[in-house]
């Protein structure tokens, strides 16, 4: 019997310099290069012979590009943000939170493509059939030709879709599914490769556009491995506060289509409905301007969206005045409270700070500063904003007011509103000319917002 000590030890060496190791390792502990460490004596892979071509190259003039043309979902504010609809053969992975409305939305997708006459599969993996239909009796998208299985084995969903042979294949959700050639349990990152890879392939092959529901993490990003992402042609968030009716969708890839286009839905019981003009729902319902309110203009993607941000300042006997945020970053919202404390001479220092956004949005942009900081003063000097007036900027720690991007698409927004007036950073962009009925008031600095909006101390 040969002994341990004999036995002979496998040795790694780096090609670029020559580094010596016993163990494999990534980089190599001489010269720093990264996949460089190879088994010394170990056999180089061979390059593969050449093997007759079945599609020969050709100019790209003559390719046909019908193939790739979107059909159109039925849901327009998912064909908005997918940059037409849905192409043959193109795989959509659409992620989000538990109980955002991913289902609800895929089984609204295949009920318009089944009532054009498509053959669609829905394939549930989490829910029983008889869950899947009762939701589609709710919602109204029982047809004929939209087929329904709930398979939770790989093999099993490769059968369906070569029985049904479907146009459009819908599968809820992919880290549900497992296949029994791979050790693990369904949602291990093995599992999620073999099963969306073998999806995929099935998918390019026979042209079937394809659906993936997928999960995602506690800090939101999408479960699995990271190469799901860059396998599909198309990555989909959606999002939403599960307290509001509010649903977005955006791109975060797009193979066929802008990845800076927004989808708005409101969910409710009878089902989910595209949102074309999701303006109104940010406003406050009154007509009279109250103090510590300001409306502002964001960008969500290449959409502009009217918002309204209301603040409340109140006398704080404790030592640590409260700072509490909705829908707003609390960092940015803390920056500006302590710009008008400083620079704006307002009386910030001993009040609880209370800011918010109305109907649940959340506003990320920089451009909501100076909105922000007029709702503040409005509050605590107890004044409300002249009506029809509007602000947008990003305000610097030195009081200064700066250029915003897509200044003309949110004066447009404005003033389809009906919104009179809009105060704006001087010097951004050209306004010029400016919407109809809309007077564009430019200022340098937070002080020269207040003057101009009326909100100076007495």
């Amino acid at each position: 019997m040969t002994s341990k000590a004999s036995r002979p030890r496998a040795g790694f060496r780096c090609a670029e310099c020559g580094w010596e190791t016993s163990k494999w390792v990534g980089r190599c502990g001489e010269c720093q290069a990264w996949g460089t460490v190879e088994e010394t004596g170990a056999a180089r892979a061979r390059t593969p012979a050449a093997t007759p071509v079945g599609n020969p190259a050709r100019p790209i003039a003559e390719v046909d590009v019908d193939a790739a043309r979107a059909r159109p979902t039925g849901v327009a504010e998912l064909d908005r943000v997918l940059g037409g609809g849905l192409v043959p053969g193109a795989v959509v992975l659409l992620a989000g939170e538990p109980g955002v409305g991913k289902s609800t939305l895929v089984l609204e997708v295949a009920s318009r493509a089944a009532q054009d006459g498509r053959t669609v599969l829905y394939v549930s993996a989490e829910e029983s059939a008889a869950q899947v239909r009762l939701r589609a009796e709710r919602i109204g998208a029982l047809r004929p030709r939209l087929m329904l299985a709930a398979e939770t084995d790989l093999g099993a969903v490769l059968g369906q879709i070569e029985q049904v042979r479907p146009d459009l294949l819908v599968v809820d959700s992919v880290q549900t599914v497992a296949s029994a050639e791979v050790e693990g349990s369904a949602g291990n990152v093995s599992q999620v490769r073999e099963v969306a890879a073998s999806l995929i392939r099935v998918a390019k092959e026979r042209g079937v556009a394809t659906l993936l529901v997928g999960h995602v993490t506690k800090d939101g990003s999408i479960a699995g491995p990271r190469v799901l992402e860059h396998l599909v042609d198309v990555v989909c968030q959606f999002e939403g506060d599960r307290h509001s009716r509010l649903r977005l969708v955006r791109a975060v890839k797009n193979r066929y289509g802008p990845t800076d286009e927004v989808g708005c839905f409101d969910l409710s019981d009878t089902g989910i409905v595209g949102l074309p003009d999701p303006s109104g729902l940010f406003l406050s319902s009154g007509d009279t301007p109250m103090p510590g309110t300001c409306v502002t203009v964001t960008l969500e993607g290449r959409r502009p969206l009217v918002t309204e941000v209301q603040a409340l300042v109140a006398p704080s006997s404790a030592a640590n005045p409260r700072r509490a945020v909705s829908g707003l970053d609390s960092a940015r919202v803390a920056m500006v409270v302590a710009v008008m404390t400083r620079r704006a001479r307002l009386a910030l220092a001993g009040q609880d700070v209370y800011v918010a956004t109305v109907g649940g949005v959340r506003l990320g942009e920089p451009a909501a500063d100076l909105a922000t900081a007029l709702a503040l003063a409005g509050a605590v000097l107890d004044r409300p904003l002249a009506a029809g007036t509007v602000a947008f900027g990003e305000v610097g720690l030195a009081g200064e007011v700066r250029p915003v991007t897509g200044l003309q698409r949110r004066l447009a927004e404005a003033a389809r509103l009906g919104f009179t007036a809009a105060v704006v950073p001087r010097g951004g962009a050209d306004v010029e000319p400016a919407p109809e009925g809309m007077r564009v008031i430019e200022v340098e600095d937070v002080p020269g917002a207040l003057r101009q909006a009326r909100l100076r101390a007495l």
